[in-house]
Protein backbone atom coordinates (compact mmCIF):
# COMPACT_ATOMS: atom_id res chain seq x y z
CA UNK A 1 0.00 0.00 0.00
CA UNK A 2 2.86 1.94 0.50
CA UNK A 3 3.99 2.19 -3.14
CA UNK A 4 0.64 3.18 -4.38
CA UNK A 5 1.20 7.60 -3.86
CA UNK A 6 4.87 7.02 -5.46
CA UNK A 7 3.11 5.19 -8.61
CA UNK A 8 0.91 7.82 -9.05
CA UNK A 9 3.36 10.91 -8.54
CA UNK A 10 5.61 8.58 -11.39
CA UNK A 11 2.13 8.39 -13.40
CA UNK A 12 1.90 12.08 -12.91
CA UNK A 13 4.92 13.49 -14.37
CA UNK A 14 4.63 14.44 -18.32
CA UNK A 15 7.61 15.28 -20.53
CA UNK A 16 7.73 18.46 -22.27
CA UNK A 17 6.78 16.75 -25.36
CA UNK A 18 3.63 14.71 -23.92
CA UNK A 19 2.27 17.99 -22.76
CA UNK A 20 2.73 19.75 -25.83
CA UNK A 21 1.01 16.96 -27.61
CA UNK A 22 -1.77 17.07 -25.13
CA UNK A 23 -2.36 20.56 -25.45
CA UNK A 24 -2.25 19.93 -29.46
CA UNK A 25 -5.25 17.40 -28.93
CA UNK A 26 -7.39 20.03 -26.92
CA UNK A 27 -6.72 22.72 -29.62
CA UNK A 28 -7.41 20.90 -32.35
CA UNK A 29 -10.19 18.43 -31.28
CA UNK A 30 -12.92 21.12 -31.21
CA UNK A 31 -12.22 21.55 -35.00
CA UNK A 32 -12.38 17.76 -35.55
CA UNK A 33 -15.49 17.32 -34.02
CA UNK A 34 -17.35 20.08 -36.27
CA UNK A 35 -15.60 18.38 -39.60
CA UNK A 36 -16.12 15.16 -38.54
CA UNK A 37 -20.30 16.24 -38.10
CA UNK A 38 -20.20 18.25 -40.71
CA UNK A 39 -18.03 17.12 -43.78
CA UNK A 40 -17.07 13.09 -42.77
CA UNK A 41 -20.77 12.01 -41.85
CA UNK A 42 -22.36 13.64 -44.96
CA UNK A 43 -19.70 12.40 -47.46
CA UNK A 44 -20.12 8.96 -45.55
CA UNK A 45 -23.51 8.50 -45.14
CA UNK A 46 -23.86 10.02 -49.17
CA UNK A 47 -21.66 6.82 -50.66
CA UNK A 48 -23.86 4.41 -47.98
CA UNK A 49 -27.01 5.73 -50.02
CA UNK A 50 -25.11 6.07 -53.66
CA UNK A 51 -25.27 1.92 -53.53
CA UNK A 52 -28.53 1.24 -51.92
CA UNK A 53 -32.08 1.16 -53.27
CA UNK A 54 -32.96 3.57 -51.12
CA UNK A 55 -36.37 6.05 -51.74
CA UNK A 56 -37.46 9.65 -49.88
CA UNK A 57 -39.61 7.67 -47.27
CA UNK A 58 -37.01 4.63 -46.50
CA UNK A 59 -34.10 6.93 -44.74
CA UNK A 60 -35.35 6.44 -41.42
CA UNK A 61 -35.49 2.80 -41.16
CA UNK A 62 -31.86 2.36 -43.48
CA UNK A 63 -28.76 0.74 -42.23
CA UNK A 64 -25.32 -0.09 -43.01
CA UNK A 65 -26.27 -3.64 -43.75
CA UNK A 66 -28.82 -2.76 -46.93
CA UNK A 67 -28.94 -4.36 -50.10
CA UNK A 68 -25.81 -2.99 -51.99
CA UNK A 69 -26.59 -2.60 -55.52
CA UNK A 70 -24.89 -0.74 -58.50
CA UNK A 71 -28.03 -0.13 -60.03
CA UNK A 72 -28.38 3.81 -58.95
CA UNK A 73 -25.25 4.30 -60.84
CA UNK A 74 -26.73 1.99 -63.93
CA UNK A 75 -29.15 4.17 -63.57
CA UNK A 76 -27.07 7.86 -63.21
CA UNK A 77 -24.84 6.60 -66.44
CA UNK A 78 -27.89 5.66 -68.38
CA UNK A 79 -30.42 8.07 -67.68
CA UNK A 80 -31.49 10.03 -71.16
CA UNK A 81 -29.58 13.72 -71.09
CA UNK A 82 -26.61 12.89 -68.50
CA UNK A 83 -23.53 13.00 -71.10
CA UNK A 84 -24.60 16.36 -72.37
CA UNK A 85 -25.65 17.19 -68.88
CA UNK A 86 -21.97 17.04 -67.92
CA UNK A 87 -21.04 18.86 -71.44
CA UNK A 88 -23.01 21.59 -70.14
CA UNK A 89 -21.73 21.90 -67.17
CA UNK A 90 -18.16 21.66 -67.97
CA UNK A 91 -18.84 24.35 -70.30
CA UNK A 92 -20.92 26.29 -68.01
CA UNK A 93 -18.04 26.21 -65.73
CA UNK A 94 -15.00 26.93 -67.83
CA UNK A 95 -17.01 29.59 -68.89
CA UNK A 96 -17.69 31.30 -65.55
CA UNK A 97 -14.60 30.88 -64.39
CA UNK A 98 -12.42 32.55 -67.44
CA UNK A 99 -15.26 35.80 -67.27
CA UNK A 100 -15.08 35.88 -63.69
CA UNK A 101 -11.03 35.53 -63.15
CA UNK A 102 -10.65 37.71 -66.35
CA UNK A 103 -13.31 40.54 -65.73
CA UNK A 104 -11.98 40.76 -61.94
CA UNK A 105 -8.82 41.68 -63.20
CA UNK A 106 -10.01 44.30 -65.86
CA UNK A 107 -11.41 45.97 -62.82
CA UNK A 108 -8.41 45.44 -60.48
CA UNK A 109 -6.14 46.86 -63.43
CA UNK A 110 -8.53 49.69 -63.82
CA UNK A 111 -9.20 50.82 -60.13
CA UNK A 112 -5.54 50.19 -58.92
CA UNK A 113 -4.69 53.67 -59.06
CA UNK A 114 -5.71 56.36 -56.94
CA UNK A 115 -8.61 58.87 -58.13
CA UNK A 116 -11.22 60.93 -56.63
CA UNK A 117 -14.11 58.28 -55.84
CA UNK A 118 -12.04 55.20 -55.88
CA UNK A 119 -13.33 54.30 -52.85
CA UNK A 120 -16.83 54.17 -53.30
CA UNK A 121 -16.28 52.64 -56.88
CA UNK A 122 -14.28 49.62 -54.96
CA UNK A 123 -17.09 49.17 -53.00
CA UNK A 124 -19.71 49.28 -55.73
CA UNK A 125 -17.93 46.52 -57.16
CA UNK A 126 -18.91 44.12 -54.21
CA UNK A 127 -22.47 44.41 -54.49
CA UNK A 128 -22.98 41.39 -56.92
CA UNK A 129 -21.63 39.15 -55.01
CA UNK A 130 -22.24 40.49 -51.04
CA UNK A 131 -26.01 40.70 -52.24
CA UNK A 132 -28.90 37.96 -52.37
CA UNK A 133 -28.95 35.55 -54.85
CA UNK A 134 -32.46 35.36 -54.73
CA UNK A 135 -32.56 39.22 -54.91
CA UNK A 136 -29.74 39.50 -57.59
CA UNK A 137 -31.46 36.32 -59.94
CA UNK A 138 -34.83 38.34 -60.03
CA UNK A 139 -33.31 41.35 -61.29
CA UNK A 140 -31.79 39.71 -64.10
CA UNK A 141 -34.84 37.91 -65.12
CA UNK A 142 -37.24 41.19 -64.98
CA UNK A 143 -34.26 43.07 -66.93
CA UNK A 144 -34.09 40.03 -69.72
CA UNK A 145 -38.15 39.25 -69.43
CA UNK A 146 -39.18 39.42 -73.59
CA UNK A 147 -43.01 41.02 -72.01
CA UNK A 148 -41.70 43.91 -69.73
CA UNK A 149 -37.65 43.98 -70.05
CA UNK A 150 -35.48 47.02 -70.14
CA UNK A 151 -32.72 45.07 -72.41
CA UNK A 152 -35.29 44.54 -75.15
CA UNK A 153 -36.32 47.95 -74.94
CA UNK A 154 -32.85 48.98 -75.40
CA UNK A 155 -31.94 46.80 -77.31
CA UNK A 156 -35.47 47.62 -79.71
CA UNK A 157 -34.52 51.29 -79.72
CA UNK A 158 -30.84 51.31 -79.95
CA UNK A 159 -29.73 48.51 -81.47
CA UNK A 160 -32.59 47.90 -83.83
CA UNK A 161 -34.70 44.28 -82.57
CA UNK A 162 -37.27 43.34 -84.80
CA UNK A 163 -38.85 41.34 -81.78
CA UNK A 164 -37.99 41.00 -78.34
CA UNK A 165 -35.78 37.98 -77.28
CA UNK A 166 -36.59 35.33 -74.87
CA UNK A 167 -32.67 35.29 -73.32
CA UNK A 168 -33.32 32.60 -70.33
CA UNK A 169 -36.10 30.31 -72.39
CA UNK A 170 -34.06 30.00 -75.80
CA UNK A 171 -31.82 27.01 -75.87
CA UNK A 172 -30.43 28.36 -79.38
CA UNK A 173 -30.95 31.55 -81.03
CA UNK A 174 -30.11 31.43 -84.92
CA UNK A 175 -27.40 34.74 -85.68
CA UNK A 176 -26.48 35.48 -89.32
CA UNK A 177 -22.70 35.76 -89.92
CA UNK A 178 -21.39 36.27 -92.86
CA UNK A 179 -24.54 34.45 -94.40
CA UNK A 180 -24.08 31.42 -92.41
CA UNK A 181 -27.10 30.83 -89.93
CA UNK A 182 -25.61 29.55 -86.54
CA UNK A 183 -27.24 28.50 -83.51
CA UNK A 184 -26.09 29.99 -80.20
CA UNK A 185 -27.06 28.37 -76.95
CA UNK A 186 -28.30 31.77 -75.50
CA UNK A 187 -29.93 30.59 -72.45
CA UNK A 188 -26.76 28.55 -71.51
CA UNK A 189 -24.83 32.13 -72.20
CA UNK A 190 -26.85 33.73 -70.09
CA UNK A 191 -26.18 32.27 -67.09
CA UNK A 192 -22.36 32.08 -67.98
CA UNK A 193 -22.76 35.80 -68.22
CA UNK A 194 -24.57 35.82 -65.03
CA UNK A 195 -21.73 34.16 -62.86
CA UNK A 196 -19.28 36.28 -64.47
CA UNK A 197 -21.38 39.24 -63.21
CA UNK A 198 -21.72 37.81 -59.87
CA UNK A 199 -18.70 36.39 -59.12
CA UNK A 200 -15.96 38.96 -60.49
CA UNK A 201 -15.57 40.62 -57.38
CA UNK A 202 -14.54 37.47 -55.77
CA UNK A 203 -11.45 37.59 -58.46
CA UNK A 204 -11.12 41.79 -57.78
CA UNK A 205 -10.25 41.54 -53.84
CA UNK A 206 -8.23 38.67 -54.88
CA UNK A 207 -6.18 41.18 -57.82
CA UNK A 208 -6.57 44.20 -56.20
CA UNK A 209 -4.45 42.87 -53.67
CA UNK A 210 -1.69 41.19 -55.25
CA UNK A 211 -1.48 44.42 -57.64
CA UNK A 212 -0.98 46.68 -54.47
CA UNK A 213 1.84 44.40 -53.12
CA UNK A 214 3.79 44.89 -56.40
CA UNK A 215 6.44 47.22 -55.87
CA UNK A 216 6.17 50.61 -57.79
CA UNK A 217 10.02 50.59 -58.81
CA UNK A 218 9.08 47.46 -61.08
CA UNK A 219 6.70 49.26 -63.25
CA UNK A 220 8.64 52.70 -63.07
CA UNK A 221 12.14 50.91 -64.72
CA UNK A 222 9.87 49.08 -67.27
CA UNK A 223 8.77 52.69 -68.04
CA UNK A 224 11.98 53.91 -68.22
CA UNK A 225 13.39 51.33 -70.52
CA UNK A 226 10.70 52.32 -72.82
CA UNK A 227 8.21 49.73 -71.88
CA UNK A 228 4.57 49.88 -73.72
CA UNK A 229 2.04 49.71 -71.10
CA UNK A 230 0.93 46.19 -72.85
CA UNK A 231 4.85 45.25 -72.05
CA UNK A 232 4.68 46.23 -68.61
CA UNK A 233 1.68 44.19 -68.49
CA UNK A 234 3.05 41.61 -69.61
CA UNK A 235 6.55 41.05 -68.62
CA UNK A 236 6.12 43.02 -64.94
CA UNK A 237 2.52 42.81 -64.00
CA UNK A 238 1.26 39.32 -65.40
CA UNK A 239 4.54 37.19 -63.47
CA UNK A 240 3.59 38.68 -60.62
CA UNK A 241 -0.44 37.58 -60.61
CA UNK A 242 0.24 34.48 -62.07
CA UNK A 243 0.07 32.39 -58.31
CA UNK A 244 -3.22 34.41 -57.79
CA UNK A 245 -4.61 33.37 -60.95
CA UNK A 246 -4.09 30.07 -60.93
CA UNK A 247 -5.50 29.97 -57.52
CA UNK A 248 -8.41 31.83 -58.42
CA UNK A 249 -9.44 29.76 -61.58
CA UNK A 250 -9.06 26.43 -58.88
CA UNK A 251 -11.28 28.04 -56.50
CA UNK A 252 -13.87 29.29 -59.31
CA UNK A 253 -13.78 26.03 -60.78
CA UNK A 254 -14.43 23.91 -57.96
CA UNK A 255 -17.01 26.61 -56.83
CA UNK A 256 -18.74 27.08 -60.65
CA UNK A 257 -18.85 22.79 -60.97
CA UNK A 258 -21.14 22.26 -58.08
CA UNK A 259 -23.38 25.54 -58.53
CA UNK A 260 -26.88 24.92 -58.03
CA UNK A 261 -28.86 27.66 -57.24
CA UNK A 262 -27.84 30.14 -59.91
CA UNK A 263 -28.86 28.55 -62.92
CA UNK A 264 -32.04 27.02 -61.07
CA UNK A 265 -33.22 30.63 -60.10
CA UNK A 266 -33.04 31.56 -63.49
CA UNK A 267 -33.87 28.49 -65.61
CA UNK A 268 -34.70 25.83 -63.37
CA UNK A 269 -32.53 24.21 -65.74
CA UNK A 270 -34.37 24.11 -68.83
CA UNK A 271 -33.59 25.62 -72.38
CA UNK A 272 -29.87 23.84 -72.68
CA UNK A 273 -29.11 25.01 -69.26
CA UNK A 274 -29.25 21.63 -66.90
CA UNK A 275 -25.95 21.19 -65.37
CA UNK A 276 -25.41 18.49 -63.35
CA UNK A 277 -26.06 19.80 -59.87
CA UNK A 278 -29.89 20.53 -61.23
CA UNK A 279 -29.94 16.85 -62.16
CA UNK A 280 -29.12 15.94 -58.71
CA UNK A 281 -31.74 17.59 -57.44
CA UNK A 282 -34.99 16.56 -60.40
CA UNK A 283 -33.67 13.30 -59.09
CA UNK A 284 -34.07 13.75 -55.56
CA UNK A 285 -37.50 15.59 -55.88
CA UNK A 286 -38.85 14.74 -58.82
CA UNK A 287 -38.57 10.77 -58.49
CA UNK A 288 -37.97 10.78 -54.13
CA UNK A 289 -35.12 8.46 -55.75
CA UNK A 290 -32.21 9.63 -52.65
CA UNK A 291 -29.96 6.70 -54.04
CA UNK A 292 -29.79 7.82 -57.42
CA UNK A 293 -29.59 10.92 -56.03
CA UNK A 294 -26.35 10.29 -54.11
CA UNK A 295 -24.65 8.39 -57.05
CA UNK A 296 -25.27 11.37 -58.99
CA UNK A 297 -23.32 13.62 -56.48
CA UNK A 298 -20.75 10.98 -56.20
CA UNK A 299 -20.40 11.01 -60.30
CA UNK A 300 -20.28 14.68 -59.67
CA UNK A 301 -17.36 14.67 -57.31
CA UNK A 302 -15.71 11.99 -59.24
CA UNK A 303 -15.24 13.97 -62.51
CA UNK A 304 -14.27 17.15 -60.64
CA UNK A 305 -11.58 15.02 -58.73
CA UNK A 306 -10.24 13.70 -61.97
CA UNK A 307 -10.32 17.14 -63.37
CA UNK A 308 -8.51 18.86 -60.70
CA UNK A 309 -6.00 15.93 -60.57
CA UNK A 310 -5.09 16.63 -64.00
CA UNK A 311 -4.27 20.38 -63.29
CA UNK A 312 -1.97 19.66 -60.35
CA UNK A 313 -0.09 16.72 -62.65
CA UNK A 314 0.08 18.43 -65.64
CA UNK A 315 -0.20 22.49 -64.79
CA UNK A 316 0.46 23.50 -61.24
CA UNK A 317 4.02 23.30 -61.14
CA UNK A 318 4.67 25.05 -64.99
CA UNK A 319 2.57 28.31 -63.83
CA UNK A 320 4.49 27.95 -60.17
CA UNK A 321 7.88 27.97 -62.37
CA UNK A 322 6.88 30.79 -64.63
CA UNK A 323 5.74 32.67 -61.57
Amino acid sequence: MSTAPGVARKRRRLTAAQRENRAGLAFVSPTFLVVLVVVIVPILWTVLLAFQHAKLVDIQGMGIFGNWTFANFTEVFTSPGFWSSLFTTLAYTVGGTAGSVLLGLIAALALRKPFRGRGLLRSTMLLPYVAPVVAVAFVWETALSPQYGIVNQWGGKLLGWDNPIAFLSTRSYQVDVFGWHVGVPLALLTVIAFETWRYFPFAFLFLLARLQAVPGGLEEAARVDGATPTQRFRYVLLPQLMPVIALLCVLRFIMTFNKFDDVYLLTGGGSGTDVVAVRVYDFLTANFDVGAAAAQALVLAFVLMVLLGIYFKFFAKKVQEEA
